[in-house]
């Protein structure tokens, strides 16, 4: 399969500003948990970034479109595979959905089946969809970390799952913010040795 192809099934990889390598998007709208506390005030959802600015031209709201059609394809893993592996050779990491997020356990399990194809890139997938995630973590992939994203704002993260993410208002430990929104040599949201990242509120 060719870059082509595979850009034509699965709608194409994402690039966003503050990340060191390449990523995949989704709709916001179609978070499933985050379509509810997009309304709550408080939440981390609550005037959500993907819901606003450049993602409310119709342009990127098509390829995001084209993007959640897509993920159940049969031939999405193989397209997927090919684009993660070619995208990640200078850059070797990977970050699932800078915006929406899961959508199933199936959806899942052909995120793992790509991580399994791509054992040379490291691979982070923060998600609110507790549901979706396997009882214990031994059954994913050891070049993928998986971070439970806390709901609300100045939370204590989950205790249930060892890979968590919390906003704060305080005391932060990511250093995006002063580093003009970037994450540059910093990669503790790939690390499994980091057990929780506090994004500061902004």
């Amino acid at each position: 399969m060719n870059l082509k192809e595979a850009k034509q099934i699965t709608g194409g990889l994402s690039s966003p500003s503050k990340m060191p390598g390449y990523a995949y998007n989704l709709p916001a709208q179609a978070c499933i948990t985050g379509s509810k506390l997009v309304q709550i005030p408080g939440s981390v959802c609550h005037g959500c970034y993907a819901l606003k600015g450049r993602y409310r031209f119709r342009n990127v709201k098509d390829a995001l479109s084209r993007r959640l059609a897509a993920i159940m394809g049969p031939r999405w893993i193989e397209a997927m595979t090919v684009l993660v592996a070619h995208y990640s050779q200078k850059v070797p990491y990977f970050r699932w959905h800078d915006s929406g997020d899961l959508q199933s356990v199936q959806h899942l399990k052909n995120i793992f089946e790509v991580c399994n194809q791509t054992p040379q890139v490291q691979h982070w997938l923060p998600t609110r969809e507790a549901k979706f995630l396997p009882l214990t973590p031994d059954s994913i992939p050891k070049n993928l970390i998986i971070r439970l994203s806390g709901h609300k704002i100045d939370k204590a993260a989950a205790s249930f799952w060892p890979w968590t993410s919390t906003v704060v208002t305080a005391g932060k430990s990511c250093p995006a913010s002063e580093q003009g929104n970037q994450c540059q040599d910093c990669r503790a949201c790939w690390d499994r040795g980091t057990d929780n990242i506090a994004y500061g509120l902004h």
